[in-house]
């Protein structure tokens, strides 16, 4: 199987990565995150990645596209759903598009491994861009995984972001914090 793994992050990745490669399969990495801000936090995750893939020696493709002003243009009517109405479809639509267009069989996200995100939404969002583009979604449960990835990420010295991407789950990380 060809598979085409959405990345958001080195640390996310780490037991979705090893998980596939029980299962045999060998995923190809990709980067395509135009919600991650600011920039340098953007740079930092990326970079970070980049770093990780080698070490591990896994295939990765980085489309740049650090994308502030779409991303604010899309967002800014509906904060609050912002991760359903624009992060999650604008990622795994690229994804899908780009494994349909270079010959892969599947795609599936990182994201699929974070007690933090809509999990069902990703199903949702993940089962329409494979119906659109003609490809399928592979569909894992990694949160099972997720503590023993950031173990791992920590033991490996890897950057460890403090909230999902956008500078609006940055702020909702601070103000979570000041309500304890």
């Amino acid at each position: 199987m060809k598979l085409l793994l959405h990345t958001c992050c080195a640390p996310c990745s780490i037991y979705c990565i090893d998980s596939l490669r029980q299962e045999g399969i060998e995923p190809t990495i990709y980067w395509f995150n135009p919600n991650i801000h600011p920039y340098m936090e953007y740079k930092q995750r990326r970079d970070c990645l980049k770093e990780y893939t080698k070490m591990i020696e896994v295939e990765a493709i980085f489309e740049e596209n650090y994308g502030l002003q779409e991303f604010c243009k899309k967002t800014i009517e509906d904060l609050n759903n912002r991760c359903q109405n624009y992060c999650y479809p604008v990622r795994l639509e690229q994804t899908a598009k780009y494994a349909k267009e270079n010959g892969y069989d599947s795609f599936t996200t990182t994201l699929l491994v974070s007690p933090y995100q809509n999990h069902e939404m990703l199903i949702k969002v993940g089962k329409e861009m494979a119906k659109k583009y003609g490809i399928e979604f592979l569909y894992r449960d990694f949160r099972v995984g997720f503590r023993e990835g950031q173990t791992k990420a920590r033991e490996l010295g890897l950057y460890m972001q403090k909230y999902c991407g956008c500078v609006f789950s940055e702020e909702d990380r601070y103000l979570h914090a000041k309500r304890k």
